[in-house]
């Protein structure tokens, strides 16, 4: 998918002027309903903090970091999968130093990219409970060993599917390489 922005035509070409509108070119059909193509703050956020990784629709395949989509809302099940969200090293030391901005990045996260795996009833974040987690982020070292035990804990108490231990699907690899790198793979 790509996002083109256009801007209001001026005497000077070359001149910038804010973003009034955006056309979205190529296949929508996986974004939640939330992500339209006016993108509120919250989602713009999204795009600029976190979907160079992990995928403007949150799909991070073929790379080695965790799948948003679908996947995410898991976390909400449990107190320390909640702080988990908050404390990424991402999170707590983003540009974005606005709390409740950042609460607002983390609710589209889940309740959007993670959709039906956000549980039922599941509160958004808050302001306070943002700049609580911010105060101790993670560690690169400690990351993957937290969300692995983290990740167990949500399998075994609120049913998340297995694959979750997976940083993305078995199926995201086929549907993320171009043609040409599945014969790669597969050779």
């Amino acid at each position: 998918m790509l996002l083109v922005a256009a801007a209001p035509p001026a005497e000077d070409p070359y001149a910038s002027g804010p973003v009034t509108s955006f056309s979205v070119v190529g296949d929508v059909s996986g974004l939640p309903a939330s992500f339209p193509a006016d993108m509120n703050l919250a989602q713009s956020d999204y795009v600029e903090q976190c979907g160079g990784c992990h995928g403007i629709k949150g799909n991070a395949a073929p790379a080695d970091l965790p799948n948003l989509q679908g996947r995410v809302g898991w976390f909400m099940c449990l107190p320390e999968g909640r702080a988990y969200l908050t404390r990424l090293p991402n999170v707590a030391r983003s540009r974005i130093s606005d709390h409740k901005q950042m609460a607002d990045l983390l609710n589209f996260m889940v309740f959007g990219l993670g959709g039906k795996s956000t549980p039922a009833g599941t509160r958004p974040f808050t302001a306070a409970e943002v700049a609580a987690g911010r105060t101790t982020a993670y560690t690169s070292v400690s990351l993957i060993k937290v969300r692995a035990q983290i990740v167990d804990k949500v399998i075994q108490k609120c049913g998340a599917p297995a694959s979750l231990r997976l940083m993305y699907p078995p199926d995201a690899v086929r549907t993320a390489l171009p043609l040409a790198g599945r014969a790669r793979k597969a050779g």
